[in-house]
């Protein structure tokens, strides 16, 4: 018997699955329904893979890998997030065009799928930077912007003064430029926006289509941030001026003790008495240098201006203080709240910070401390006292006698697309002299980025640096026009790149729809949970639009959702170069080899958690596929054992359904127990050989591969028919009953499983063991449960 040697068995099972493309997506035939397995899409950055990406990569591989030997006609695709800002950040640092660098880094990436046995129909390989994928990228732009859901509009974006830039919010750092450390500032600029607000009840109620982790879902539900309440108005005092708020709890109103508007409301500038002029005018300064995040931490310390004016309560009649405060955002709701401190706790802080009025206006359970958000009876409240806030006729009652309606907000804002950026698609738009925008037509898509640009280290976009691609002149009516310098958010492009990959070189539309509806919507969708809320947003957007315009027949397009948990390095912290702590696949693999990486990744534990590199636990691994190696020595012809039978139907189905269930580390745990049984058989039969290397197949394919050949198996294992199991080999023939007297284990019987009540208390009586116990000694009582033990009392 030849040696284990991983790298020439890895390497030769690599090159026979490309050159047989074992792995090809089969063609269905009409009506008939693939099972489409999908990880998402990577950016391939220049660092490349390490352990911890590896997790969900193996997960799904493991998934499809056995869905086609059960018989299945899987998809199984990988591609390239290719846009970004770091390989723009990279260009600029060292020159290289991120086209080039981007093309070595997606070489890097598939260099180690194909080393890690990943089972990927390259065939069907797209790249979000090619023209042939963002033509498409570009033409949903144009369809949503025909539809009405695309437009421009003013918003606050990050700005650098000194750069004279706008920062995506990745670029600020620690609330400055990561390129210069200039302070950057909030300011108002044009972008180009989606309407996703336009779908936000539907995608709140579609989640309940989906099979996904419901921490996801809530996490959706929780962005989307549907919130029933009502619009109050309040009457500036000695001004024409008038300040709407947005509440969740208007039966508090008699609570409101002052009024907080955000730093960028209209009505700042309008309302600010003469002497708090200044004071106001360098807080709002102020809040321009924060970002929306830095902004809303719960935990911050509360920051605000009296502007100098009241405002009149409308109930009470009395005059409220009107206050800025940077943690009300003018994007939520009015820009505008009413603070009843004494049941908000936010408004609490503010109020303590700076001495303002704190009125109880709902009683509290058991005298509890404020602020209090729970429900009760209200108090303080005029002719209201006593009747309970949960009342929706007295809620209604309040709004009305306050003049103020009910109304329902979101928290969900519109999806800003607009990247100030070169290395992004597109945006197929362009501009006349008079500033009107005009779109592409789509005979002229893609609008391909010019290649010939300067990165320059001014932060100016380097496609300001394309003169002949900016301007130019439009051949239809000899108008001059300018072309749009805003590139798309990358997300658009992953928005729908699912779509694509049943047929990635399609020319004729942006997927195709026959392919579509064979393969969509995706069966299984593996990625990390930090992708819960945006890209899965969009992309559930994208796909109602869609499904409006009669172009797909699916409403969500993932039916089951899992996430990888996170590989921590082997001092238990998050994997970093910093930390020093990095585990590159390329040396374990080279050392331990693929199978046993592939196979410590699924053992380490359950899927979803986070675990610790071990390097003494992935020793122990190979030590296991060692042992599979091994088991070739003991075997031979003919038929297996009852013994075999019952060792290898308990796995089979043990496997069959924790794979399914994305329960890896059992299946590995089992597998690991079903060799050391095996292994302590004098031989093994042929039959329950193969059926082991099919089950070990998805975990360790390339050791599974090379036994199947030297043992005479037909075709490629990975190809091989899954088994199946008899349940009449799970139920033992025999069970080892113990007998306990007076609390102790005195005997154990071996007793058949279909043994009764009756019988097992005969078996007990008439055993010459248990009677040198009972002999001749009262019996108080014999506890019988079978198949599990029989429990004698006897009078000492």
């Amino acid at each position: 018997m030849k040696t284990y040697d991983h790298r020439e068995i890895e390497q030769k099972w690599q090159m026979r699955w490309e050159e047989a493309r074992t792995f090809a997506t089969p063609e269905l035939s009409p009506g008939e329904q693939g099972m489409y397995i999908l990880d998402m899409f990577p950016f391939p950055s220049g660092a490349g893979l390490h352990v911890g990406h590896l997790l969900g990569y193996t997960g799904s591989d493991i998934v499809a890998r056995a869905a086609r030997m059960q018989g299945k006609k899987v998809l199984h695709p990988m591609g390239w997030d290719a846009f970004g800002l770091p390989a723009e950040n990279y260009a600029f640092k060292t020159g290289t065009h991120p086209a080039d660098s981007i093309k070595t880094a997606v070489a890097e990436y598939k260099r180690q799928f194909r080393q890690a046995g990943i089972s990927y129909d390259w065939d069907k390989e797209l790249n979000s930077a090619e023209p042939e994928y963002y033509k498409w990228t570009q033409w949903l732009f144009a369809f949503l912007y025909e539809r009405g859901l695309a437009y421009q509009k003013d918003g606050l974006v990050n700005w650098c003064p000194k750069d004279q830039t706008v920062l995506a919010n990745e670029q600020v750092v620690g609330g400055h430029c990561e390129r210069c450390g200039t302070q950057v500032v909030q300011k108002q600029l044009k972008q180009w926006y989606f309407k996703i607000t336009d779908y936000a009840d539907r995608l709140i109620e579609d989640l309940d289509l989906v099979e996904w982790p419901d921490r996801i879902k809530q996490m959706q539900r929780n962005w989307i941030g549907k919130s029933n309440g009502a619009r109050l108005g309040f009457a500036v005092a000695g001004s024409e001026a008038f300040v709407e708020v947005f509440t969740t709890r208007p039966d508090t109103l008699f609570g409101a003790t002052y009024l907080v508007l955000a730093p960028e409301h209209a009505l700042v500038s309008q309302i600010t008495t003469q002497n708090q002029q200044d004071a106001v005018a360098e807080y709002v300064e102020e809040t321009q240098k924060k970002t929306e995040l830095e902004r809303l931490h719960l935990d911050k310390t509360k920051t605000g201006v009296w502007t100098g004016a009241y405002a009149v309560h409308p109930l009470t009649k009395q005059e409220i203080p009107v206050w800025i405060s940077d943690y009300v955002l003018s994007t939520y709701g009015t820009g505008a709240i009413m603070a009843v401190p004494a049941h908000d706790e936010r408004d609490y802080e503010f109020a303590t910070a700076f001495n303002l009025p704190i009125v109880q206006v709902v009683t509290t359970e058991g005298g509890a401390n404020l602020p209090s958000s729970t429900h009760g009876f209200l108090m303080n409240s005029g002719e209201f006292d006593g009747e309970s806030c949960e009342d929706e006729e007295v809620v209604g009652k309040i709004i009305a006698a306050a003049g103020g309606e009910r109304q329902v907000t979101y928290r969900l804002r519109d999806w800003l697309v607009s990247r100030q950026r070169y290395w992004g698609a597109p945006i197929p738009i362009t501009y006349d002299e008079d500033g009107n925008a005009h779109l592409l037509p789509s005979a002229d898509l893609p609008l391909e980025l010019p290649r010939d640009v300067t990165f320059l280290h001014a932060g100016q976009s380097p496609l300001l640096t394309a003169t002949e691609w900016l301007q130019f002149v439009d051949p239809v009516t000899g108008k001059k026009m300018t072309r749009e310098t805003d590139t798309l958010d990358g997300f658009v492009c992953s928005s729908w790149y699912y779509l694509r990959f049943p047929d990635p070189h399609y020319a004729e539309a942006a997927f195709n729809p026959k392919k579509a509806e064979q393969w969509l919507p995706v069966d299984m969708y593996i990625g990390g949970a930090e992708h819960a809320v945006l890209h899965l947003l969009y992309a559930r957007f994208i796909t109602k639009v869609l499904f409006d315009a009669g172009l797909v027949p699916f409403k969500e397009p993932f039916q089951s959702l899992r996430n990888q948990g996170m590989i921590l390095g082997p001092d238990h912290n998050k994997m970093s170069k910093s930390k020093g702590n990095v585990i590159n696949p390329d040396d374990v693999i080279s050392e331990l080899g693929a199978d046993t990486l592939r196979t410590y990744e699924m053992f380490m534990g359950p899927f979803e958690q986070e675990k610790p590199w071990s390097t003494t636990s992935i020793a122990g691994v190979r030590r296991f596929l060692e042992k599979v190696w091994k088991l070739q020595e003991k075997l031979i012809d003919g038929d297996s054992t009852d013994e075999e039978r019952v060792l290898m139907h308990r796995v089979i189905k043990k496997v069959t359904e924790d794979i399914a269930d994305f329960k890896f580390n059992t299946c590995v745990s089992t597998l690991m127990e079903t060799v050391n049984g095996l292994t302590e058989l004098p031989e093994l039969h042929r039959d329950s050989y193969f059926q082991l290397l099919t089950i070990v197949s998805p975990f360790a394919p390339h050791i599974a591969e090379e036994l199947w050949e030297e043992a005479g198996g037909a075709g490629f294992c990975s190809l091989a028919p899954w088994p199946t199991w008899n349940q009449s080999y799970l139920v033992a023939a025999t069970w080892e009953c113990p007998v306990q007297v007076n609390g102790k284990v005195r005997v154990r019987l071996t007793l058949p499983s279909t043994i009764d009540e009756a019988g097992i208390r005969s078996a007990v009586e008439n055993d010459p063991q248990v009677q040198q116990y009972i002999a001749g000694k009262e019996l108080i009582k014999m506890v019988i449960v079978p198949g599990r033990l029989v429990s004698i009392v006897i009078k000492p």
